[in-house]
């Protein structure tokens, strides 16, 4: 009889960005979880016909949508102190915050209603072209390639 011992990964994969910036990601993901998000975020590429490798030649709010879904698919494969920190849109009332939220659409539905609410992007901004180096990496990581 043949043995065969897997290993799990349990130690986070950490992404270090510049000097000031550190990103912890999940140990392991497992892969429809993984294939969800993602073939989201490529379903949104699709529609809006947005190659992140050419963005200079699409339209900007496409681009912009873009970087938005990028974000959440890379903060849903965050540990969550990452991802609060990554990924967050605020609801705020009079300049106060009222409530956080991880992905805008959220934050969107927890302003209506709200008398003077505004949702504001307060999670950390990050150029394109690192965005997509992270993609590529957690792609890499994640999907096994």
């Amino acid at each position: 009889m043949a043995n065969k011992k897997f290993a799990l990964n349990t130690q986070p994969h950490v992404a270090e960005i510049g000097d000031d910036v550190t990103l912890y990601f999940r140990p392991e993901v497992m892969g429809d979880e993984f294939l969800d998000s993602y073939g989201r975020l490529q379903e949104t590429q699709k529609f809006l016909n947005v190659d992140l490798s050419d963005a200079a030649s699409v339209d900007l709010s496409h681009v912009r949508q873009v970087n938005v879904e990028l974000r959440v698919f890379l903060a849903s494969l965050m540990l969550p102190e990452s991802a609060e920190e990554f990924a967050r849109w605020e609801v705020q009332v009079g300049g106060k915050t009222v409530s956080s939220h991880g992905e805008p659409e959220v934050a969107r539905k927890a302003a209506e209603g709200r008398k003077g609410a505004t949702v504001v992007d307060a999670g950390l901004r990050l150029p394109d072209r690192v965005l997509v180096e992270l993609m590529e990496w957690v792609v890499e990581l994640y999907g096994g390639t």
